[in-house]
């Protein structure tokens, strides 16, 4: 009797852990709410983001080439990593946000990019922040330190 109520037990914490995974993997990010410009967005105060922009966590970087190339090769860096869609904007706008989703439970992330012209270069302001969850275990600040690492010549 007490084996077959674990049984149920467990066969019911199972489900509502499947369902929690299938909820957070096929969750909806629409463009109308992630799309955010980085050098404008309101951010929640809680630590599962980073944001690269005059004010953010890391200055923006500067770079020796126009806003076309630099926007194109981020778009490039950004679509070569795996669970890695772009939802809105084109590198043609010079602005664009992303979602990657995590390879085990399909975390989703935004991550938008923005691209101005700053003398004859480009400077560049990310904000890379998590839809779920409190902390994100440094997942954001690895996501744009590796993109940057990448732009560079």
């Amino acid at each position: 009797m007490i084996g077959r109520i674990f049984l149920y037990l467990a066969a019911g914490a199972g489900l509502l852990v499947a369902g929690g995974v299938l909820y957070i993997r096929l969750a909806d990010m629409p463009p109308e709410t992630w799309h955010a410009d980085p050098e404008r967005g309101e951010r929640t105060g809680r630590p599962n983001d980073v944001l690269v922009a005059e004010g953010g966590d890391l200055p923006s970087p500067v770079l020796a080439a126009p806003p076309a190339e630099v926007a194109a090769r981020l778009d490039a860096i950004a679509l070569a990593e795996a669970g890695t869609e772009r939802i809105a904007g084109s590198p043609e706008e010079g602005w664009m946000t992303y979602v990657q989703r995590s390879a085990l439970v399909g975390y989703p992330d935004a991550v938008s990019v923005k691209v101005t012209a700053e003398g004859e270069g480009s400077r560049v302001a990310i904000w890379s922040r998590s839809r779920f969850g409190y902390r994100d275990f440094g997942v954001n600040r690895a996501r744009v330190d590796r993109w940057l690492a990448a732009l560079q010549p």
